[in-house]
């Protein structure tokens, strides 16, 4: 009896692992070289998402190690070796930082902060010049011969509008570069003054209308381009602005050329005849140069820029007028 219950549990043990192996299974096979096979054979589909997170790469490179050192024992490994990990809540956190960090490298940067510069190497503003104008002949102001072209040192302006770029050459050195326009404004000394030309020169008179003479001036408008070399001892990435509340502490300063190319130019004169004011506009080219063209100085500290620009060439054409060489200086906004 004590037989016979014990092949009666044998056979149904064997029917229970005929049923289980009766489940079809799930097997790729992976023809490598000339005679190698790999099967892959999955009875759960379920293992398919675990599959997923399985570094097969290492798994692999762990086989072919073993198979070439016969060590076919140890094959049998945990299945748990080879599951790739998550990155922890620490790696996230830094990862998170350093892109808060990219952030704010677009804020002035100094070299001072100990941080690895990377990202735009040029960065673009806009800024205006305004100060004063004037001119030399032959290296004297105008004044000494009381001539009528000579202005008033407060009231002639001087304005622009620039379009610049920054870029970084090396950790302190940049190149600013850009367009502009900018306008001369000649205010002169006695305002009588008269401007008109023949086919010679330009003439210099004095008005004698009987008028209550207000001002008279020249104003020149041109386009310019510039480069400006700079040297910034603090690094500044961004060229700083007088209306930037996170302004630098150093020190720059730079010097190069520039070009520009006349595109209007007009006399004024403004009076009071019979208690009314009156402004008359001749626009002429006056003789002047089309082009002009000098050397442009800036010095900057904290968030104050200054300029001061000279002209290499005649305000006027040679033999049209007097000699006059214009500059102009001023604050950067």
């Amino acid at each position: 009896m004590k037989t016979k219950n014990i092949l009666t549990g044998v056979v149904l043990l064997a029917g229970l692992a005929c049923q289980a192996q009766s489940k079809p299974a799930d097997t790729v096979v992976i023809k490598v070289g000339e005679a190698s096979r790999i099967t892959v054979t999955v009875q759960d589909k379920n293992d398919l998402e675990t599959m997923k997170k399985y570094d097969f790469q290492k798994l692999m490179t762990n086989l072919i190690a073993k198979l070439e050192q016969k060590d076919t024992v140890q094959l049998q490994e945990s299945s748990t070796d080879y599951l790739l990990t998550e990155p922890s809540n620490q790696e996230s956190s830094i990862e998170e930082e350093s892109v808060f960090d990219d952030e704010d490298d677009d804020e002035d940067w100094d070299i001072d902060d100990h941080k690895n510069w990377h990202g735009r190497r040029t960065y673009h503003s806009i800024n205006f010049d305004v100060g004063m104008n004037n001119y030399l002949s032959d290296g004297t102001f105008p004044d000494a011969d009381n001539s009528l072209y000579t202005v008033k040192p407060w009231g002639s302006w001087y304005v622009g509008i620039n379009s610049n770029l920054r870029t970084r050459v090396s950790n302190k050195f940049f190149l600013e570069w850009g367009l502009g326009v900018s306008w001369y404004n000649f205010k002169y000394q006695n305002e009588q003054t008269q401007m008109s030309k023949d086919d010679n020169s330009v003439i210099f008179t004095l008005d004698t209308r009987d008028v209550d003479y207000i001002k008279s001036k020249l104003t020149a408008t041109y386009i310019n381009a510039s480069l400006i070399p700079i040297y910034d001892f603090g690094g500044n990435r961004r060229k700083p602005s007088f209306f930037d509340s996170h302004g630098s502490d150093s020190f720059r300063f730079g010097a190069g050329p520039y070009v520009g190319y006349r595109i209007d130019s007009y006399s004024k004169q403004a009076f009071n005849e019979s208690g009314d004011k009156k402004k008359v506009h001749d626009h002429d080219n006056f003789y002047l140069n089309n082009v002009r063209y000098g050397v442009r100085l800036q010095v900057g500290y904290q968030d104050v820029d200054f300029f001061f620009n000279y002209d290499l060439n005649e305000l006027y054409i040679e033999d049209k007028g007097p000699k006059l060489n214009a500059f102009s200086f001023g604050i950067i906004f």
